[in-house]
């Protein structure tokens, strides 16, 4: 029996054994494969946005506190522990729960009388104790600050007014923000005779939430003789971000 060779499928089955060996070398073994080709890049726009959204304080921070100051260190302290119980028992009667109400510091320094040419002379003790209480119902903090003073607090500051779910109204402002960004972005496409292709990234640079603190406040008991007024007004909420777009003919 003969065998027939097809002639014509000899050149290139030789010419396919040459070329593999030229790959190889091509592409050394152990090395990292050679990326493929990428198409170029299309124009590239960033733009910076903000988004800015409104809201009324719901919750306010004070810090109310208790001087006292006697002979001794224990005079002082006792004394103190007796007007800041009184404290706090109108802070509770007045509807403030006990998670609202939170020891901040409590101090006892010794005081000292200077004269000149004489070492300093001990003339007794000072006991600080403060605590923070927070109110989730702005209107009456005016009334139950007055209900402290009335009680021994001698020492208050505040308030600091903030937004207890700030996060809804962030989520807003980064709508917003998104939004303008792409307003922004179709703007100079058009002006370019491009048109925007797709985002290529998106970072948000910062947001502020900042409480609004009032001035300080400080009163002694016989100072308050009115109604001591706190307005919320309005706090705004914003969040920034960078936006990359690419855009295209």
């Amino acid at each position: 029996m003969s065998m027939h060779i097809n002639r014509t499928m000899i050149l290139p089955l030789a010419l396919a054994a040459t070329l593999a060996p030229a790959a190889a070398i091509a592409q050394p073994a152990g090395q990292p494969p050679m990326p493929p080709h990428m198409a170029p890049m299309g124009t590239r726009l960033q733009i910076s946005a903000q988004g800015e959204v409104r809201r009324t304080p719901d919750v306010a921070q004070v810090t109310a506190g208790v001087v006292t100051q006697a002979a001794t260190a224990g005079q002082a302290m006792s004394e103190n522990a007796q007007r800041m119980s009184a404290v706090i028992a109108a802070l509770k009667k007045a509807g403030v729960e006990s998670r609202d109400i939170q020891t901040s510091s409590l101090n006892l320094n010794p005081q000292y009388r200077y004269q000149e040419n004489q070492p300093p002379q001990l003339i007794g003790y000072q006991a600080t104790n403060t605590v923070q209480v927070t109110f989730r119902k702005i209107g009456d903090t005016g009334r139950v600050i007055d209900a402290l003073v009335s009680q021994g607090a001698n020492q208050i500051n505040g308030p600091t007014l903030s937004i207890a779910d700030s996060d809804a109204a962030l989520d807003e402002a980064r709508m917003q923000a998104m939004a303008t960004a792409r307003a922004r972005a179709e703007l100079y496409a058009r002006a370019a005779g491009m048109h925007v292709r797709r985002i290529v990234s998106i970072s948000e640079s910062g947001t502020a939430t900042p409480p609004r603190p009032y001035p300080m406040v400080r009163m002694m008991a016989a100072e308050a003789k009115a109604p001591t007024p706190v307005e919320a007004g309005e706090t705004a909420l914003s969040v920034n971000i960078d936006v990359t777009f690419e855009l295209e003919p």
